[in-house]
């Protein structure tokens, strides 16, 4: 395997430690250095396999003569001292107390250096637990930071189903498949090039060998794997798909079993399913076939050493005796558990990869909502301005030329058919998205350059969906001001009308309200979001009504919690029953985009034009 290719295979490792293991480093350099240890008294325990098979089958050796430490010259010569003066230590035993006793103590020797060695192993992966657990939590926060600051604008073009998958089974996948195989990286390396610098100093003919087997081996190997990482992205892909068509089933439940489609939902949800089945199958089956190859070819290349390393001892001029052969083929045998365990790696890390780019793809989306300059507003005291302004989403325009002036204190309604523009209008306000050609002013200051957040502040949002958060009556009225009190919060619930209610729940205002407010009626969600509203006290109020889909009494509620909200307010709102607008100061009709009309709700009349069409159909 090309140097390049491995390269390529560790990048998106790489890539995730560049960007978030910066927290983490003294984990990463304690584990670095205990590898190392651990390492190191690997080879000391598995050397005295060579002094035990001398005194076991009774080899004839030269003997040795102590050699001071201080004439060591260089590495090598330290290693050669370090040797000899063992060796000679182990003579002494044996002259002195006889065989069973220097066995004895190779044995004491042996313990000693394994105790150490599983010691240094069990603190390096101790101090890997911090760092695959702390960035699986970074990517989760940083990926929902991101979800939360991305424009409107982006969740329009992705399905919900999809961001969700992203955030909980890829982040999941690259904890199993990347963040599991850093023990791996870390360590495996480092054992391989102190193995393979051991091996040299045995014997530099067999080690020749091994680098020519293994990497051969290795390329095998991982041409086997060779589209695993495209395999798993469309495999994550479809899990995305899963888990969208899901999300849908339960948000519209209700109209599945109006039209019973259940059948056709159920067999569809099977279909995609199976799909997914059969990918991961052959993901699977790719995958699991890198250890049972990574062990034929290492039994292969043993037996190619055995046969080579036999004709070296047999060699009279042989510089390797019985007992190192057997040493070097221990070590040997150690170093090819760390290649098979890197190949899996890699496999691993090519099937997490898929999940990181579809990660990395939310991550390195661009905000859209560009922030010219950050000029900071406190409050709101003249008028809002829409100038020749011009928007859409796609090739069509939404909006064109509009043209409107809101004076502090006014009450603006948007009136017009479904598909006319009016929400596209208001949602340029608070700058959910940006215009196209034109601009939007509050005060005489482009809306671009002003502080996102202070911007946002000075403004309140009623939707005609009322959009509620499962948590508390107190949490979700509260919601947005940090501040808020109990006092401050049933004041609001009161204007709203909807303390009675609250105060007849078993717990009040600490009432969990379910999914969405799923315990709610479509009333009483409103009048909750109203009080949200209220609370906030906003300069600027955008009313997207939300009577036009209640009943008779929900709807005298909530209108009289409406009149509440608007009183001595700037009001933007958007009308689907006219009646409700009659006192508005200006009223806008929408048709296809463009203002067609304007005017007070008598003016209008007496045009007999869009206006008055629009009254005459709601009124038969």
């Amino acid at each position: 395997m090309t140097t390049t290719g491995c390269l390529k295979k560790m990048k998106t490792l790489i890539i995730l430690l560049k960007r978030f293991a910066a927290p983490y480093r003294r984990y990463i350099v304690w584990n670095f250095v205990s590898n190392i240890l651990s390492t190191i008294f690997s080879l000391f325990s598995f050397a005295t396999i060579i002094p035990v098979l001398q005194i076991l089958f009774g080899l004839e050796t030269a003997r040795h003569t102590f050699i001071a430490w201080g004439v060591a010259d260089g590495f090598n010569d330290m290693v050669k001292i370090l040797a000899n003066n063992a060796f000679c230590l182990i003579e002494y035993l044996i002259d002195t107390y006889g065989g069973a006793v220097a066995l004895m103590w190779l044995g004491v020797f042996l313990i000693l250096m394994t105790f150490l060695k599983t010691g240094m192993a069990y603190l390096a992966t101790l101090s890997l637990i911090p760092v695959r657990t702390g960035v699986q939590r970074d990517l989760r926060n940083t990926i929902y930071r991101k979800i939360v600051d991305l424009p409107i604008g982006y969740f329009n073009e992705e399905r919900k189903g999809d961001i969700m998958s992203r955030m909980t089974a890829d982040v999941s996948e690259i904890e199993n498949s990347i963040m599991s195989s850093l023990e791996i990286v870390f360590k495996n390396p480092l054992m391989i090039v102190i193995y393979m610098g051991t091996l040299f100093f045995l014997s530099w003919q067999l080690t020749f060998f091994v680098m020519i087997l293994l990497p051969l081996s290795g390329y095998l190997i991982g041409n086997i794997g060779r589209n695993l990482k495209k395999r798993s992205l469309y495999g994550q892909e479809l899990s995305g798909e899963l888990l969208s068509q899901v999300e849908e089933t339960i948000g519209g439940l209700r109209v599945v079993k109006a039209f019973n489609a259940e059948r056709k939902l159920i067999n569809r949800f099977a279909a995609l399913n199976e799909k997914i089945r059969r990918t991961f199958n052959r993901i699977n089956r790719r995958y699991l076939l890198a250890h049972p190859l990574g062990e034929f070819f290492g039994t292969v290349v043993i037996a190619i050493l055995l046969w080579y390393g036999g004709l070296l001892i047999l060699d009279e001029n042989g510089t390797l005796s019985a007992a190192e052969f057997i040493y070097y083929l221990t070590i040997f045998y150690m170093i090819v558990a760390p290649f098979k365990e890197l190949s899996k790696a890699s496999y691993s890390i090519r099937k997490g990869a898929a999940s990181l780019q579809r990660v990395d793809e939310v991550l390195q989306t661009k905000h859209t909502l560009k922030q010219e300059r950050s000029v900071h507003i406190t409050g709101f005291e003249k008028e809002i301005c829409l100038k020749e302004v011009w928007f859409k989403y796609q090739e069509a325009w939404t909006l064109r030329n509009i043209n409107l002036t809101v004076k502090k204190g006014q009450t603006i309604a948007l009136v017009g058919q479904s598909g006319s523009g009016k929400s596209t209008l208001v949602d340029l306000i608070p700058r959910f998205y940006d215009v196209v050609k034109g601009g939007i002013s509050i005060d005489g200051k482009d809306v671009r350059m002003l502080n996102l957040h202070d911007l946002r502040e000075l403004m309140g949002n009623v939707n005609q969906e009322a959009i509620l958060f499962n948590d508390t009556f107190f949490n979700n009225i509260a919601f947005g001001v940090e501040t808020a009190t109990m006092d401050e919060v049933i004041a609001a619930a009161k204007i709203a009308n909807i303390h009675d209610f609250i105060m007849q729940t078993e717990e009040g205002y600490q009432t969990n309200i379910g999914d969405r407010g799923g315990r709610l009626s479509g009333g009483q969600r409103q009048r909750v979001s109203i009080a949200r509203a209220i609370l906030k006290n906003p300069a600027i109020l955008i009313l997207d009504e939300a009577t036009s889909a209640l009943d008779t009494e929900s709807e005298r509620l909530v209108q009289d919690a409406v009149e509440q909200l608007m009183k001595n307010r700037t009001s933007i709102v958007i009308a689907h029953r006219l009646s409700t607008i009659r006192q508005a100061d200006m009223i806008c009709v929408l048709h296809e985009g463009e203002i067609v009309e304007r005017g007070s709700h008598d003016e209008l009349i007496c045009l007999n034009g869009y206006y008055k069409r629009l009254c005459d159909m709601q009124n038969f």
